[in-house]
């Protein structure tokens, strides 16, 4: 039995993506027979009731207060420690170069691991120059982070330019893709129920699954009426929080799409899995491409949903690989409308693509390579 102390910048009820994941993975390690323990900021509300795993609120985000508490408990109780790594969930405004510090200091006495689900904040000579500041920033904690770490594990192999540089020679990094954080939930009757609800007629339905982040709603923007436009049997509904904000703001640029566009805000896990199983595609673009460290993918993937997406710079060489999703590139979002619509009119096509998804996200990303990998690293 292993004893882990995951340290991370939210749990729930904490709402976010590491929330999530550090959630998943603490559940995971606790039914292995590990002994988890978690270590947050306060949330203001109460703590889930999760059977095998203690969570531990600190008194404010990491500051001196939260690392002396850290300190006197890692003494007394020591174990394997795992950073959930990004600059700003440590507050800060994501540069606390205090906390990254303390790692280091401890390099040698206790024994380390981060998962660095980002590492750095994009800089260069066309962005502001606060924007370069929080840029050089966010890499000088990354590499003093990276060289505490006896193990460093890395959501997505691209991490893997940056980090390498920092870390001494020889020593590995271990990409742990993401884990769904939507498990899949087999109820026929509640999938065929949000269909009938959502369906604009007997038409195909796309969905898209996120946070609606300014980015990846300026790529919906330009995708989403063309796409409708090219199919006018289908309707898209919007699963996640702030889902319903950005529907009312396309209706009212749109209105013409009025009756075709559905959203359902922020509802239980197992609400989110009906309504995803019952899409007939997922429309799931991303800034700098898809790649391992994209959750919301990953509940398309773990559903058996086909998903047209965008190739970027982070995306990784395995998805043209496995042939799992059908891709554009980011600079191309009148292909991507196509390639959907395309996606939309081949029923045998979106077969091939939810069972290859489906597979892939079972041989690679189910969370159980995620724990296996982190119990076998000594």
């Amino acid at each position: 039995m292993l004893h882990w102390h995951l340290i991370t910048g939210e749990y729930p009820p904490q709402k976010g993506g590491v929330s999530d994941y550090t959630r998943i993975v603490a559940l995971e390690l606790a039914a292995a027979g590990d002994q988890v323990e978690v270590w947050a900021p306060s949330s203001g509300a109460p703590d889930a009731n999760d059977g095998g795993v203690a969570v531990h609120r600190l008194p404010g985000r990491f500051g001196p207060r939260a690392l002396a508490t850290l300190d006197s408990a890692l003494s007394r109780s020591p174990g394997r420690i795992l950073v959930q790594y990004v600059p700003h969930a440590f507050g800060f405004k994501a540069m606390n170069f205090p906390f990254v510090f303390w790692l280091y200091a401890r390099r040698r006495r206790l024994d380390i691991s981060v998962m660095f689900h980002e590492v750095v904040f994009p800089m260069g000579w066309s962005r502001p120059l606060a924007h370069n500041l929080l840029g050089a920033s966010t890499r000088m904690m990354a590499a003093i982070t990276a060289r505490a770490a006896r193990r460093v594990f890395v959501s997505t192999s691209s991490w893997e330019r940056y980090l390498r540089r920092w870390m001494p020679q020889g020593r590995p990094i271990v990409c742990l893709p993401m884990p769904s954080n939507i498990p899949v939930i087999e109820d026929r009757e509640a999938i065929e129920t949000v269909r009938r609800r959502y369906r604009a007629g007997a038409g195909p339905m796309v969905g898209h699954f996120g946070t609606y982040g300014a980015g990846i709603v300026r790529m919906l923007d330009e995708i989403l009426q063309p796409l409708l436009d090219q199919v006018p049997e289908a309707s898209m509904i919007f699963i996640g929080r702030a889902s319903e904000g950005y529907r009312d703001r396309l209706l009212g640029r749109c209105p013409r799409l009025n009756g075709r566009l559905q959203a359902i805000g922020a509802l239980p896990e197992r609400d989110v899995s009906a309504h995803i199983s019952a899409c007939d595609l997922m429309l799931q673009p991303y800034p700098d491409g898809i790649s391992t460290r994209r959750a919301s993918a990953m509940a398309g993937l773990s559903h058996g949903v086909p998903i047209a997406t965008t190739a970027g710079h982070l995306t990784e060489s395995l998805w043209a690989a496995s042939g799992s999703v059908a891709t554009s590139p980011v600079t191309e979002l009148e292909a991507m409308a196509s390639l959907a619509a395309g996606l939309l009119k081949d029923e045998a096509a979106r077969s091939r693509l939810g069972i290859a998804g489906r597979k892939l996200y079972e041989d690679r990303f189910h969370v159980r390579h995620t724990v296996g990998a982190l119990r076998r690293c000594g």
